[in-house]
């Protein structure tokens, strides 16, 4: 999740949209955020998404609060699944019976699939710093002693995400960079950790020269999508409420990066999604 001032302005109708790109996996979105739930629009939006190429989309939470939200969304929605946790904003409300509250969501409930976001948040700091690596770790081991992957939130941190990564060795959970803002030092070592790297709408912006030398590099195995909505619209629609439709701009951007046709793309980050979600569709 990036937090950024936005216009409030509606998202694009079908028209303005590519044309219509399958199977397409949102792997990371805030479907439970009030800009999609104020104007009484949010079940019309995820009815939306099947006809848009958009067949499975998880619903991230950052907090307690959020995280009970999407996990009731999984519930409701069979192509909608769920990850849980306290974003670094939020660590400092961070308790130890959070842990417990976790767990469960992990261990009984089916459609969730994930710990995250979690991580380090160093541009806002509105957490202090020693409490975000604490609340981190702590999340980080959780995954691991469950078994289930983790979705990591960085932003000016790098440095100290690595580290902590480097410690668990050994007790390291299957992991994804989600809206990845890496150098390409720092990507080399996420995979060399055995993680996945996310894209997000700025990849496609004009002076993302740097990400896009990241996303040209990522191995395809390793490689996933996202919109982070309603964050961060990619082009063609930046500047509008996002939604996870416009996963599929990102999708041709990548493509055009990678030198690989759209549809290869979108079915590569797919399984991609599916193997790092641990998700059977023919269960």
């Amino acid at each position: 999740m990036e937090r950024q001032t936005q216009p409030q302005t509606q998202s694009p109708t079908p028209a303005e949209r590519a044309d219509v790109l399958a199977p397409l996996f949102d792997t990371h979105a805030h479907l439970d955020d009030e800009r999609f739930t104020y104007d009484g629009g949010q079940e019309a939006l995820i009815a939306s998404l099947p006809e848009a190429g958009v067949r499975l989309c998880t619903c991230v939470g950052s907090d307690m609060r959020t995280s009970a939200q999407v996990v009731e969304l999984a519930r409701r929605y069979a192509f909608l699944y769920a990850a849980v946790g306290v974003h670094p904003h939020e660590a400092k409300d961070f308790r130890e019976e959070d842990v417990g509250t976790l767990a469960r969501y992990l261990t009984q409930e089916p459609k969730v699939r994930a710990l995250g976001e979690i991580g380090l948040d160093y541009y806002y700091d509105h957490s202090a710093r020693d409490v975000q690596r604490e609340v981190f770790a702590r999340q980080l081991d959780l995954a691991y002693e469950l078994g289930v992957p983790a979705c990591l939130h960085v932003r000016d941190a790098h440095g100290d995400t690595l580290d902590i990564l480097r410690a668990a060795r050994g007790r390291l959970p299957v992991f994804v960079l989600h809206c990845c803002s890496a150098s390409l030092e720092s990507a080399r070592v996420y995979l060399d950790l055995g993680g996945y790297v996310s894209f997000a709408g700025p990849v496609t912006f004009k002076k993302a020269a740097n990400l896009q030398q990241v996303a040209r590099f990522v191995p395809d195995d390793r490689l996933l999508i996202e919109t982070d909505s309603p964050y961060l619209a990619p082009e063609p629609v930046r500047g509008r409420r996002n939604d996870p439709r416009n996963v599929a701009h990102i999708a041709r951007c990548l493509a055009g990066l990678r030198g690989v046709e759209p549809e290869t793309l979108a079915r590569q980050t797919f399984e991609n999604g599916l193997r790092f979600y641990r998700i059977d569709l023919t269960a």
